[in-house]
C-alpha cells in the first residue's frame, strides 16, 4: 500500500506522488513568537514532525521549511488591530525584535523536549521584507492589488479561485459584512499585503508606498516559494489557518505564478479544553513549560515531555484532542510501559548468548512492520501505528528472558525504527533512567556521609580526608550546612 494523504483542497484521500520523484518539499506555518508555546502548538508541530519523519522513513529526500512570524500578525484577522508582537512587547517593555528572539528560543527549547526535529529552514518574516515588497509590486502590475493611503490590498474579485480551499464564496462574505462599517477596501474580503505604519509604530520599513509593514499572509507565500519553488508538495498548518490565512496564500501566490501553489494541503485539528478550542486569545491555554513543571492548576504533577507526544499520537492529526490531566497521565503510563520494554530488551541483549535469529520472531517482526506501515500509509494514522508498538511490547516481555542476542537486537532495531525514527517516543539511550539510580545513590551516600561525620567527630581527620579524596575521584564534593552535609557531583 502506497502513502495516501487527505488533501484539504480536494477533500479526498489521494495517493501521494511528489512533484519531483524522490524528493519532497514541505512548508508548515510556524508560530507567532509573542509568548511561550502551548499544547495547541504541540498538537500541530508534533503532528507535522511525525509526517516529516515518515516521509523520510519512506526514503524521500525531504526539505522541511517552517517559518517564524515576527511581524505582521494583527490581533484581528480582518486586518485591524495592532501587531500581536508589538502588543506583547509594549506590555513587557521590550523591543519587539528582542521579544521575538526570546520566544523563538523558548519555542525551539520546548520543541526539542518534545523530540521534534528542527526544520531544515526556519525563515523569519522580518528577514524577508525585500522579497515581500517584490511580490506586492508584481501583484499590483498584474492588476491583482491596489494601493490606498499607503496601504496595499489584494483584490479578491480579480482571482476567480478565491475560496476554493475553505469552500467560501464572495457573495457570502459580502452578505456577512456589517452595514455602515467604513473601509478603504474595495471588497470586505480584500486582504492587506502592506499596512501603512503610524509614526510611532516600532516595526516599519521603507516601501514604494511609504513606511509600513507586511500583511500576515504575505510572508508564507514569499518564503515557501523562495525555498521550495512556485509549487510545493505539502503545505501544513492548523485547521484554524485554513481561512483566511491559507486561502489568501493561494490567491496571492497563484495570481503571480499562474500555477498551483500547493499540491497537497494538510491541516491538523485543534486541542480543546472542555470542548473549547485552546488558544492564547481565549486565555484558556496551558503552555508547555507549565506541563513540564506541573505548575498549572489543571495538572496534578510535572510530566515527561514525551508523555505530551504520546498523548498527541493517541489521536489522528485531523481529529480534535480534548485535554485533561487524566488523559496526559494515561499517556505517560503508556510511554513508561514502552520504555520499560525497550530497556529490558537492551539489557537482556547485553548478556544473551550468541546464535541465529529466531525465525518465528523474525516473522512476527515483519508482520509488525507491515501493519505499522499500513497504518501510517493511511494518512498517517498514528493511533493504529501506536497499537502495533504496544503489541511489540508484549513480544519483548515474552522474549527478553530467553531469546539470544541476534533475536533481541532485531526486536530492539524495530523498536528504534518504528517507535524511535518515526514516532519519536523510543530514545536512542535512556541516561535519564536515573530515578532509581538517584535514590540508590542517595541511600549509599548517606552511609559515606555518616562515616565521614563520625571520623570528624572522633578527630580522625586523616580518615575524613581519605573519604573526601576518594569521593572526589568520582566528582563528588561535600557541602556542610546547618541542616547537615549535602553532596553534589560536579
Amino acid at each position: 500500500m502506497s502513502l495516501k494523504v487527505y488533501n484539504s483542497l480536494t477533500r479526498e484521500k489521494e495517493s501521494f506522488k511528489p512533484i519531483n520523484e524522490g524528493s519532497v518539499g514541505m512548508y508548515v506555518c510556524g508560530p507567532t513568537v509573542y509568548g511561550d508555546a502551548h499544547l495547541g502548538h504541540a498538537k500541530s508541530y508534533v503532528s507535522f514532525d511525525i509526517i516529516a519523519r515518515y516521509i523520510e522513513y519512506l526514503g524521500y529526500d525531504l526539505t522541511y521549511v517552517q517559518n517564524i512570524t515576527d511581524v505582521g500578525h494583527l490581533t484581528d484577522d480582518a486586518d485591524e488591530g495592532e501587531d500581536k508582537l508589538a502588543v506583547a512587547a509594549k506590555k513587557q517593555k521590550k523591543h519587539p525584535m528582542a521579544l521575538a528572539e526570546y520566544y523563538t528560543a523558548s519555542y525551539f527549547e520546548d520543541m526539542d523536549k518534545l523530540n521534534c526535529r528542527r526544520p531544515d529552514i526556519s525563515p523569519r518574516a522580518a528577514g524577508h521584507i525585500p522579497e515581500q515588497i517584490e511580490l506586492i509590486e508584481k501583484l499590483i502590475d498584474a492588476g491583482h492589488a491596489y494601493e490606498v493611503n499607503g496601504s496595499v490590498y489584494f483584490d479578491v474579485t480579480s482571482f476567480k479561485g478565491y475560496g476554493k480551499l475553505s469552500g467560501r464564496n464572495l457573495e457570502d462574505m459580502l452578505s456577512g459584512t456589517r452595514v455602515g462599517v467604513k473601509s478603504e477596501k474595495k471588497h470586505p474580503a480584500d486582504f492587506a499585503l502592506w499596512k501603512k505604519a503610524e509614526p510611532n509604530h516600532i516595526m516599519q520599513w521603507k516601501s514604494p508606498w511609504g513606511m509600513g509593514y507586511p500583511g500576515w499572509h504575505l510572508e508564507c507565500s514569499v518564503m515557501s516559494m523562495k525555498y521550495l519553488g512556485d509549487t510545493i508538495d505539502i503545505h501544513g498548518g492548523g485547521l484554524e489557518n485554513k481561512f483566511p490565512h491559507h486561502e489568501c496564500e493561494i490567491a496571492q501566490s497563484e495570481a503571480v505564478t499562474e500555477c498551483p501553489f500547493v499540491k497537497y494541503w494538510l491541516h491538523n485539528n485543534m486541542v480543546t479544553v472542555d470542548g473549547t478550542k485552546m488558544g492564547k486569545s481565549l486565555n484558556n491555554f496551558i503552555n508547555l513549560k507549565q506541563v513540564f513543571s506541573g505548575s498549572h492548576e489543571r495538572l496534578s504533577k510535572a510530566y515527561d515531555p514525551l508523555a505530551v507526544r504520546m498523548l498527541i499520537l493517541n489521536s489522528h492529526y485531523r481529529s480534535p484532542l480534548d485535554f485533561s490531566d487524566a488523559a496526559l497521565s494515561a499517556a505517560e503510563s503508556g510511554l513508561e510501559k514502552i520504555s520499560a520494554a525497550v530497556k529490558a530488551v537492551r539489557r537482556a541483549a547485553e548478556k544473551a548468548p550468541e546464535g541465529e535469529i529466531n525465525q518465528k520472531v523474525q516473522k512476527q517482526l515483519e508482520g509488525f512492520r507491515h501493519r505499522f506501515e499500513k497504518a501510517m500509509n493511511d494518512d498517517f494514522n498514528t493511533s493504529v501505528a501506536l497499537s502495533v508498538v504496544y503489541e511489540m511490547v508484549k513480544l519483548a516481555e515474552k522474549e527478553a528472558g530467553k531469546a539470544n542476542k541476534a533475536t533481541l537486537q532485531a526486536v530492539d532495531e524495530l523498536f528504534s525504527k518504528l517507535g524511535g525514527d518515526v514516532l519519536g517516543i523510543v530514545r536512542e539511550s535512556y541516561p535519564e533512567d536515573s530515578k532509581a539510580l538517584t535514590e540508590l545513590a542517595d541511600y549509599l551516600m548517606q552511609d559515606v556521609i555518616e562515616k565521614r561525620a563520625k571520623a570528624r567527630a572522633e578527630k580522625n581527620f586523616e580518615e575524613a580526608d581519605r573519604i573526601r579524596d576518594e569521593m572526589a575521584k568520582f566528582g563528588v564534593t561535600f557541602k556542610d550546612t546547618p541542616n547537615g552535609t549535602e553532596w553534589v557531583i560536579q
